[in-house]
């Protein structure tokens, strides 16, 4: 795959996975298009057949895809790890607020967001929708509004001439985005719920789905922000886009995976609920991927033979030195865009990697042809993680933490170099191959 279509591909993909759930529907049609079959946890499972991948969900928000052209015991597994959430703010379950006419809805920050992008920006709505059908049945829907239906207003300056100095955020008081104004003679009672209703039901009529929905039992909806990811500068040098982090790294283990010329055993597992700290079923902290490694082998003997050989890559977004705060960067340790994925390493084992680990990624970049950098955080200041260390001490295996470099991480839209992501998967393709 050449640079142009890969980093199409890239921007084409964010802009359809507004949420983990629809990341993890456009990597599922990506597989099925490659030949990946289904796989399910309550099913038996047969996946003996040599070259053919497979590919197993857990929520609908976590996914895990492989394909064996070895034995494994023998040769163990390569494997690449992202996740599929995004900081980002997320609708209450009882969210209706009425407040000078105005609907609001009550929002809940997810992950460590970076709050003051938020403001003044054009809002859709996506998420899975939980609900009966016409038969009375429990079923679950994906919906996307696409289109713009939410703000949350800055206050203006001449109300508050200190807001460039010292204005803070009140996630409770000033996040609610604005829906609507409301009827002067408003007099019913606003339910979100059947709003709600109404919008999917139209919704599922448009797609051709044949039950509708009756009730609507439950929601997780996320407020995004509709402006499409772009390549940008003088020179076309950057990608600017909301969930850089972390779809940039989902998208690129993805194509690595599929690319018919591999030869190794691989693996790519995308966990949701990293970014609050991963403690869930379908996160890294739960039993997911160990569940599915099992059933690939007869026993822990053999289990246990197949990690010893296996090698996973950590794949999350680093911290670019930004050039106006660069003192906040190690001076040996500042990665710069488009100057290759970056290693991680830190102490203190916020990140999995080691000298081994870091060999082999380095190794793998020289045979790629592709420059690599190096970052760890200054010494007088916290740092980060990934599902690295949680994935290596959960299973075992031998893990390195690498990413693209980044700025304005967490923030509504992000920035990362063009060719730092075709970088990177340049190397996750060897990975696979060598």
């Amino acid at each position: 795959m050449q640079d142009v279509e890969f980093t199409n591909g890239l921007l084409d993909f964010i802009h359809h996975s507004p949420t983990p759930f629809h990341a993890v529907k456009t990597m599922i049609e990506t597989l099925e298009q490659s030949g990946f079959k289904r796989l399910n946890e309550s099913d038996s499972w047969s996946v003996q057949e040599q070259g053919q991948g497979y590919y197993v969900t857990r929520n609908d928000s976590s996914i895990i895809a492989f394909r064996l052209n070895q034995p494994l015991i023998d040769n163990g597994i390569k494997m690449v790890g992202a996740h599929t959430d995004s900081p980002c703010l997320k609708v209450k379950p009882n969210p209706e607020i009425i407040k000078k006419q105005y609907l609001q809805l009550g929002v809940e920050v997810y992950g460590g967001a970076l709050l003051n992008p938020w403001f003044d920006r054009d809002l859709s709505l996506a998420g899975r929708v939980s609900y009966v059908d016409k038969n009375g049945a429990i079923a679950h829907q994906l919906i996307d509004l696409e289109k713009a239906v939410a703000i949350i207003p800055s206050l203006a300056i001449h109300l508050d001439r200190e807001a460039n100095k010292e204005r803070t955020i009140n996630q409770q008081n000033h996040l609610p985005p604005v829906l609507m104004k409301l009827p002067e003679n408003q007099s019913e009672k606003v339910d979100f719920n059947r709003i709600l209703l109404k919008i999917m039901n139209a919704q599922m009529q448009t797609d051709g789905e044949p039950v509708a929905a009756s009730k609507i039992l439950n929601h997780e909806l996320y407020f995004y922000d509709v402006q499409p990811p772009a390549v940008i500068g003088l020179h076309d040098d950057f990608i600017a886009s909301a969930r850089l982090d972390n779809l940039l790294s989902c998208y690129t283990g993805l194509m690595a995976l599929v690319d018919e010329d591999n030869t190794q055993n691989g693996l790519l597992v995308c966990n949701d609920h990293e970014e609050v700290g991963s403690m869930s079923a379908a996160g890294a902290q739960g039993p997911f991927l160990r569940s599915v490694l099992a059933r690939l082998t007869a026993n822990d003997e053999e289990f246990a033979r197949m990690i010893a050989h296996s090698y996973m890559i950590s794949v999350d977004n680093a911290h670019g030195v930004h050039p106006n705060y660069a003192d906040k960067h190690d001076d040996n340790h500042g990665p710069i865009l488009n100057n290759g994925p970056v290693i991680k390493t830190n102490a203190n084992q916020r990140y999995a990697s080691n000298s081994e680990t870091s060999a082999i990624f380095k190794h793998l970049c020289e045979l790629a042809d592709v420059p690599m950098q190096s970052f760890v955080v200054r010494s007088d200041m916290a740092c980060g993680s990934t599902i690295g260390p949680i994935t290596a001490s959960e299973i075992g295996v031998k893990t390195v933490d690498v990413g693209v470099p980044t700025f304005a991480m967490h923030s509504i839209r992000e920035l990362a170099g063009r060719w730092d992501a075709y970088y990177l998967y340049r190397v996750l393709k060897q990975n696979f191959q060598n």
